[in-house]
């Protein structure tokens, strides 16, 4: 007889806009838990930069999702300078209002890329990739949601 399948750890994922509406937007697409294989996400809602590191300083954040459009910083400016200043950032999705300015979230070093409109299949899978990433410590390329 085989041991029961051990049960997924929650994430908690923290997702950044300057706009509730846009924040609402990408929790509602990725879901409570974008995987079976995964536990459920503890979702934190940042509205301001200063919000954002001092939970990324605090540590306990398994992902960041950021807005890549926020005002006045952007989410991908904001990605480099966590990618560069925070010890063990974690993993880091920005979500672009064009598919153009894909290569700019690749300039910022982020870890996956979300496109508007978002498709919540591809939101969530998106997500489920980089936090299986993280699950296991693995590299993870720049994936493309």
């Amino acid at each position: 007889m085989s041991a029961p399948a051990r049960p997924a750890p929650a994430s908690t994922v923290l997702v950044f806009s300057h706009l509730p509406a846009v924040r609402e937007l990408i929790t509602g697409a990725v879901g409570r838990r974008p995987a079976a294989d995964l536990g459920r996400v503890t979702w934190i809602e940042a509205g301001t930069i200063a919000e954002v590191l001092g939970h990324l300083d605090a540590g306990g954040v398994d992902l960041a999702v950021l807005d890549g459009e926020a005002q006045p910083t952007g989410g991908m400016g904001l990605c480099r300078q966590v990618k560069n200043e925070i010890t063990d950032c974690p993993p880091v999705v920005v979500v672009v209002r064009r598919a153009d300015d894909r290569w700019l979230a690749t300039w910022s070093q982020a870890d996956a890329v979300l496109v508007h409109p978002l498709d919540p299949l591809a939101a969530a899978e998106t997500v489920a990739q980089v936090l299986r990433a993280r699950l296991v410590g693995s590299a993870l390329p720049t994936v493309r949601g």
